[in-house]
């Protein structure tokens, strides 16, 4: 797993998170549309498309050393975003209870693994040779952030993870910035304001009404 998301690169994952929240709640506060979408419930889907931008802009500026990629979901109800990195690909996904799979997600790359050259954790010595990208998860949740792990699935979904992380959210800032107030260290006003546009745009061209 450290190849694939090095643990220097991991504290950006808190930061960005915390971001795209905030991106969310500001947009549903300032815009009546995205506001009557989260009366229907979907302030989920509104969270999950600023997540996904937030770490696609980082992809865009270099400041995650990854490709990406919008893939359309299995059914025709939008598009997700898949980071890759060098021997995987990384989703990224928002649930409820941390320790269980989110519901019909299937992992076709991950039909058989192994701990060579991807994974060194025990119980992989039998598993044969890996079929396609191993897929990894990025998880947060829920309602509110409260966690987020980096997390391989395993193949049987009952089984949840084969590996998941400490809760990234505890580990330091990527950047310690001196002056403004502590609790404003996660946000750069110019960012989110242009996070919350795109998240709009985003909105207007993939979400379910007006």
């Amino acid at each position: 797993m450290d190849d694939q998301f090095p643990i220097e690169l991991r504290s950006l994952v808190p930061t960005t998170l915390r971001s795209a929240y905030r991106a969310a709640d500001e947009l549903i506060a300032d815009s009546p549309i995205a506001s009557i979408a989260e009366r229907r419930g979907e302030r989920g889907r509104i969270v999950a498309w600023s997540v996904d931008l937030a770490f696609s802009k980082l992809v865009e500026t270099g400041a995650l050393p990854f490709d990406k990629s919008w893939e359309d979901f299995e059914k025709p109800t939008g598009r997700y975003l898949a980071l890759r990195a060098s021997s995987s690909i990384i989703t990224i996904s928002q649930i409820a209870d941390p320790a269980k799979q989110p519901r019909n997600v299937r992992f076709r790359e991950n039909r058989r693994m192994s701990n060579q050259p991807f994974l060194d954790l025990p119980g992989f010595e039998s598993e044969g040779a890996l079929t396609g990208e191993p897929h990894i998860l990025l998880t947060h949740g829920y309602q509110e952030l409260t966690f987020s792990h980096l997390c391989m699935p395993d193949p049987d979904h009952r089984n949840g993870y084969r590996y998941r992380s400490e809760n990234l959210l505890g580990i330091p800032h990527a950047v310690e910035t001196q002056g403004p107030p502590e609790e404003d260290t996660d946000f750069d006003l110019d960012e989110l304001s242009l996070l919350k546009e795109e998240v709009e745009r985003y909105r207007r061209d993939h979400g379910s009404g007006s």
